[in-house]
């Protein structure tokens, strides 16, 4: 089982050699602010919380986002510049933006919106086509004119995937739009092939041998090809605000889990200064590594390749390990957040998932998702 789980990882992203580990893990905090025009706390709640966390573990930068606020970003850059901590602005990118753009929404190699969602979950937003020129110069055009002149140091790119198995199939054989079909051809791959294969051999387009390899050539292109599609679309995004002299962070799903939502690390690693990948271990709900893994299964029963999952400290080592070569700076994403049912985490988890990035060599992690909900308990597991 671990060979398996090891080997999904790095035939996608290659071997590498983790760096020295560092004397002292610096942080990153995340703060959900609030939907675009609805706020969750108010501008002194925010500092009140980040000046505690702040006063007991090294903190590198807060994401933040995205509710529209220019009089709080204000004084939570002078709070945060003035002890040398950068702001990032937690942005989406291609889903979660129909409050303020008119974007064109992601199509299944069938033509249709993948219904959202297929399994009644609670990620109920609709992803847009990652390759629709004018979506993106839509995102772009919002931020220079609503965003660009806030005390933003750099931004967090959220969302810079498809849709994932909470969709069922649809969600992932996606987008098939004329833009993304152009796309795949221009790398061999023609989506109404692609489209004949799986409604020929069903759930065995899926299939993998051990190594993780899929059984299946076109299957194997398409993947490949679908991470080069959606990942170069995100480098064009990363790269519109390098050109402002502004920091890129990436938000990511595990080793495991990316090839299926277009998610290419090494080349979004080139155009990201750091990347969090999330090694939710202990969400069950999408995001989380083994809900997500058991929706993959959930949604092709009859694929071969895919044995029961262990998320132990063994499977975060191989994660880490899948990771280690890539030049930009990794800070996974932990989650700190506690919730009985769905985040049921503990100080002893943070503790076993903190000590595993350390002796990795990483600078540092993520406190996901929302520092503002994490128990005390859970930070004060970090001082450990």
């Amino acid at each position: 089982m671990k060979r398996l789980v090891f080997f999904l990882a790095i035939v996608w992203l290659g071997w590498g050699c983790a760096t020295k580990p560092q004397a002292e893990l610096g942080y990153i905090l995340q703060v959900s602010s609030g939907d675009w025009y609805r706020p969750n706390y108010t501008t002194q709640q925010i500092i009140a919380r980040l000046d505690t966390v702040i006063g007991q573990v090294k903190v590198d930068k807060v994401i933040i986002g995205w509710n529209l606020d220019d009089e709080m970003y204000q004084a939570i850059g002078e709070f945060l510049h003035a002890r040398n901590i950068s702001m990032l602005f937690w942005l989406p990118v291609f889903a979660e933006t129909e409050a303020i753009l008119d974007n064109t929404p992601a199509v299944d190699i069938w033509g249709q919106v993948p219904s959202n969602s297929q399994w009644n979950l609670p990620e109920g937003f609709r992803f847009n086509c990652p390759t629709n020129p004018q979506n993106i110069a839509n995102l772009l055009t919002f931020y220079e004119t609503h965003l660009a002149y806030l005390p933003f140091d750099g931004v967090f790119l959220d969302r810079i995937r498809t849709q994932s198995f909470v969709c069922g199939v649809q969600g992932v054989l996606n987008c098939g739009c004329e833009h993304c079909a152009a796309r795949y051809a221009g790398l061999g791959v023609d989506l109404a092939q692609v489209r004949e294969r799986y409604e020929q051999i069903g759930d065995a387009f899926f299939s993998v041998n051990d190594h993780g390899q899929f059984t299946d050539s076109l299957a194997a292109r398409y993947f490949e090809a679908k991470g080069k599609v959606v990942s170069e679309s995100v480098g064009q995004v990363a790269d519109w605000f390098h050109s402002r002299g502004m920091e890129v962070g990436m938000d990511l799903f595990a080793p495991l889990l990316a090839p299926y939502v277009g998610q290419d690390y090494t080349i979004l690693a080139v155009h990201a200064d750091f990347i969090k990948p999330m090694l939710y271990r202990q969400t069950h709900a999408p995001a989380g590594i083994g809900y997500d893994y058991e929706l993959l299964r959930k949604s092709v029963p009859n694929a071969t390749g895919y044995p029961d999952l262990v998320t132990d400290v063994a499977f975060l080592n191989s994660q880490l390990q899948a990771m280690a070569h890539l030049a930009c700076k990794k800070y996974p994403g932990i989650e700190i957040n506690y919730h009985e049912q769905f985040a049921p985490t503990t100080p002893e988890y943070i503790q076993e998932s903190m000590q595993a990035i350390q002796n990795a060599g990483f600078s540092g992690a993520v406190l996901s998702w929302n520092i503002m909900e994490a128990p005390d308990a859970h930070v004060r597991a970090l001082l450990h």
